[in-house]
Formats: C-alpha cells, structure tokens, sequence
C-alpha cells in the first residue's frame, strides 16, 4: 500500500544530516577556551550561592548572593518569563512529515525549538497564526503542497521579559523579542533604574543571524548615544571577525578590534588583536576525549609592556555527575576547582588558589559555591 506522499511502504533509514557548526559572535569566537580558563572555578568569592525556581505561571525565579573575599555581601532577585504561545518555525533541516487520519491532515512534527517534544497540530483546525500560512488551504490540498506551504513561512515565537533587582538598589529590565520580526532576528531592550542617584540609562540591541554570519548592534541611546557593531562570517570552519566602537556626540571611534579563528567539533584555534589594536591574544581548545579538555591563552599588551602572558588549563569529567579543573598561568598563580551534581537540584562546587612563588605566605584563597534548582 503506498503512502498519502507516494512511495512504497519500505522506506530507508535517512543519512544522517551533517548540520554546519554555530556561527559564534565576535566576543565569542574563543568561547570554548574562555570557559575553560575561566568557568568554574570558585576560589574567586568565599561563598556563592545560586536558587532557581520556576512558578506554576512559567515565571522563572533566580536568586543570587556573593560574599567577597574583601567588601560586602552582594545579591539580587531575578524574574523571568517566555511567552512561548505565539508559535512557533521551521527551518530546513525541521520538515515536517503529514499524514492522513479520520478528521483531517496533520503535522506529526511540528518542532519546537523550546521544547523536546513535537507538537501535533491539526490541519483543519489552524489556529490563527497558522491560517495566515495557509490563506487558500482546502481539504483537497495534496499533503506534498501543504508540506510545501508551511515550510515556505515563518511563525513567531513571542517575547521574553525579564526584570531584576540587586542590592545596589539597581532595577533593571530588559525586553527580547527573537525570531518575531523576522527569522535569524532578534532585538532587545533593556533599562537600568538607580533610584537612589536618579540616573537611568536605556539602550537597544539587534542581532542577526542568517548562517554563515552573526552580526549585532549595541546601542547605548541616553549615553553619547554611542553605538557598537561586531560582525563574524564563517564558511567551512574559517572564522573571521570585526569590532568597531562610535561615539555619535563626540564623532569619533572609540574602539576597533580584529579576529581570526578556526572551529571544529573537537578543537578551535583563535588570534584576535583588540583594545584599539593593542592587545593580541591567542588561544587554544582541545576536546582530547570524552573525559579530558585542554585549553591554553597567550596576551601581549603592547601599551603595557611586560611579558607575554599565559594560561593553561585543563578539565577532567570523574563521572557524569563530576569534574575536576586545574588552572597554571605565568605569573606561578595555580587554582583547582571540583564541581559534583550532589541529588537532584543541587549542585556542589568547591575551588581555591594559590600563589606558588609564595606558598608559605598569605594570600591563597578557597571558595564554595552552592546552586539549588528546583
């Protein structure tokens, strides 16, 4: 018996889809050695703490508190919620696939980004974002040409607010609509409230993301205005980036900054020169196995002078619950950190560092962290 979309029965298993990597943003194209150079390690505040929570509404709560080594305790309070009931899109490699039941055609992979599970969405009863889709859409469609004309257009996902407060009597917030004006497109707001100064500050930012580029825009509206654009372009792992800073009141540049890099699934090579052209860095990532990661960084500031700057650091996954980080740079600063999930919602982090020119004296310092989610 053949099927609604024509063919025989037997059908074989699809290859499998080789997807392009990320294209990252300018001030993430040495993300992967980043994070591991400088993610997850502890010693940097005495205690942190972190609790997630998410109310029946959806709204997602987020505390945070920080004690210092030195100073005042810091926190704050964060509010979040994602409106995902406008829809949703496809894209390319998200065909859906139809079929024929007793009331009508339906999509039996109408994929959510947000979400594991394929939503079912019944053809003959579209809702009404659906409908503007499929204008002319009749039962006699062919389930081919619906297949055809959903995939032609896009869906809108809805908007995420989010608003938080801290103990500098900040209040900021921050409005992000993605993939609603257009595919690969998101814009954000965001403003920031000191009540006890009196100051605001408000500024704007776009983000597009049409493979194989990612360009955005920041624009700082109550201050200069001043405006900052970035663009990155890839094209079979190659990347190359660009940073430039203006100043609408003062016009003049204010900043410029290059990068070059390579990224594969397992390894990512970086050269970047920023900071008006005056601070090279260099950096190195290396996923060598399931288990172990290495990454290494190399600066040179040319205003400041001095040595040549490095770091190297490595992580290693004891089990899936576990990792341990180890961290050396030029200066004879080493830091270790270990991070274990304890039961479900809680999650351990325990790290120091010391100064190995100095091991008998003061100044080492140990921390915790402590992150609770439920």
């Amino acid at each position: 018996m053949s099927t609604l979309l024509g063919g025989s029965d037997k059908t074989s298993a699809p290859a499998k889809e080789v997807k392009p990597l990320k294209i990252p943003a300018f001030s993430d194209i040495a993300k992967a050695a980043n994070d591991l150079l400088n993610k997850d390690f502890y010693h940097t505040q005495a205690a942190n703490l972190e609790v997630k929570t998410k109310a029946p509404n959806g709204v997602n709560f987020t505390v945070k508190g920080k004690t210092p080594h030195e100073g005042d305790l810091t926190g704050s309070l964060e509010a979040k919620k994602q409106d995902k009931a406008n829809g949703t899109y496809f894209s390319q490699s998200q065909q859906p696939r139809l079929k024929a039941t007793q009331t009508g055609y339906f999509v039996t992979k109408f994929c959510d980004p947000y979400s594991d599970h394929p939503t079912v969405v019944s053809l003959c009863y579209l809702p009404e974002y659906l409908t503007l889709a499929v204008p002319r859409w009749k039962e006699t469609y062919e389930p081919s040409a619906i297949q055809v004309l959903i995939q032609q257009h896009y869906f809108p996902l809805g908007i995420t607010g989010t608003l938080t407060w801290n103990t500098a009597n900040s209040i900021d917030s921050k409005l992000e609509l993605e993939n609603t004006i257009a595919k690969d497109v998101k814009v954000e707001a965001l403003h920031q409230f000191k009540p006890n100064a009196g100051t605001s500050t408000l500024k704007a930012n776009t983000f597009l993301t049409p493979h194989p580029f990612h360009c955005r825009a920041f624009f700082d509206l109550l201050n200069g205005p001043k405006a900052t654009f970035d663009t990155v372009a890839g094209q079979n792992g190659f990347l190359v980036g660009g940073e430039i800073g203006y100043d609408v009141q003062k016009a003049a540049i204010t900043k410029y900054s290059l990068a070059l890099g390579y990224q594969a699934p397992e390894y990512s090579a970086t050269a970047a020169v920023t900071n008006g052209m005056s601070l090279y860095t260099a950096s190195y990532y290396h996923k060598v196995n399931e288990q172990v990661q290495v990454g290494t960084k190399a600066s040179f500031d040319n205003k400041a002078g001095g040595p040549i700057g490095l770091e190297l650091a490595s992580k290693y996954q004891l089990d899936p619950l576990s990792f341990a980080k180890v961290k050396v740079d030029n200066k004879g600063m080493a830091a270790v950190a270990y991070n274990t999930k304890v039961k479900e919602g809680f999650t351990l982090g325990l790290g120091a560092s010391f100064d190995t020119q100095k091991i008998n004296e003061g100044g080492h310092k140990i921390g915790a962290n402590f992150a609770f989610e439920g």
